[in-house]
């Protein structure tokens, strides 16, 4: 699959649920109570629409997001019916760490290769106060039980937000590198809750830089390919090694490689992050599958894909999942 502007498309990103069991101030509006779980693809469904993306349109990765994906009590079957079908060389998901203690094994055991988990702040009170829960150590302890189950590369994602968590930079860093993954950084988007703060929140990639260069010493820079994030390896002045990302939507977008679809756990597609949605599959899949007509709807959503993504998103974040 080839958009309007000749990027190919490889990549899925799909969100299994709106449900999430944080409340993160820049993600989940206050209003948004459980999701429905009617509508949504299941499992066979989501195997059948990979299994046609891989076998006719040459998808290669998967990545599973949400709201958060471990609310979805058939995400084990899931996971086990992606991983089954050849040619997907990399399945990951993005979690919030709750449940990564209890099942990082179970989600390796069934064919999950890495994780990316939200990690905003190590200060517990700023921890609670930005995504709603009291469960710094449970998270924490998510992270260190996917090392040890080897959901590796694991990658911890930080959302920046000015007079928040923006001192913090620092400590997330270090402690990234005592553990050895790599840490990325995210401007905030004007989207979701924060839309109408986004002036006052948003905090540029400059900016966390400067905020960390009280501890680092060098920056190098790392091939960033199709990659949403900027990386460097960086020294810190204490001696240890470390790998930081900044994924910069805005004052530095990457839409010239985006390689992304994306596709909500109701069916509509998504061609770009910001955008709206253009279409919905589940007519091509519901109440037999018709490859034909999901061929039609895919290449009219890709071909609407814009150069560049809007200035303001229209989707809540738990909707679309990032």
């Amino acid at each position: 699959m080839r958009d309007a502007q000749d990027r190919p498309i490889r990549y899925l990103r799909l969100s299994l649920t709106e449900a999430c069991q944080m409340r993160c101030v820049y993600c989940r509006p206050a209003l948004l109570t459980q999701s429905s779980q009617t509508g949504r693809l299941t499992p066979n469904e989501i195997q059948t629409l990979v299994c046609h993306l891989v076998s006719n349109h040459g998808l290669t990765k998967v990545r599973l997001t949400g709201g958060d994906p471990t609310a979805r009590p058939d995400l084990i079957e899931i996971i086990e019916r992606i991983a089954s079908i050849p040619g997907i060389s990399d399945l990951a998901m993005t979690t919030n760490g709750l449940s990564l203690a209890s099942h990082a094994k179970d989600y390796a055991n069934a064919g999950l290769g890495r994780v990316n988990v939200s990690l905003d702040s190590l200060n517990p009170k700023r921890f609670t106060n930005m995504t709603g829960v009291d469960a710094m150590k449970r998270v924490l302890a998510g992270i260190d039980a996917a090392i040890d189950s080897g959901l590796t590369p694991v990658k911890l994602n930080t959302v920046v937000l000015n007079h928040e968590n923006l001192a913090d930079l620092p400590a997330l860093v270090q402690y990234a590198a005592m553990r050895r993954v790599e840490i990325r950084f995210i401007e905030l988007m004007p989207m979701g809750p924060l839309a109408e703060h986004w002036t006052d929140r948003y905090v540029p990639a400059s900016r966390m830089r400067n905020a960390l260069s009280k501890i680092i010493t060098g920056w190098q820079t790392a091939p960033q390919g199709s990659d949403s994030a900027q990386t460097y390896d960086v020294t810190l002045r204490d001696g240890q090694h470390a790998r930081i990302g900044f994924i910069t939507p805005m004052s530095c977008n990457f839409c010239s490689a985006c390689n992304r679809l994306r596709i909500t756990s109701d069916g509509s597609i998504y061609p770009c992050l910001m955008d709206q949605p253009r279409g919905n599959l589940t007519e091509a899949i519901r109440p037999k599958f018709d490859a034909d007509r999901l061929d039609r709807l895919l290449s009219e959503a890709i071909q609407a894909k814009a150069p560049e993504h809007p200035v303001t998103g229209v989707a809540v974040m738990t909707q679309i999942g990032g």
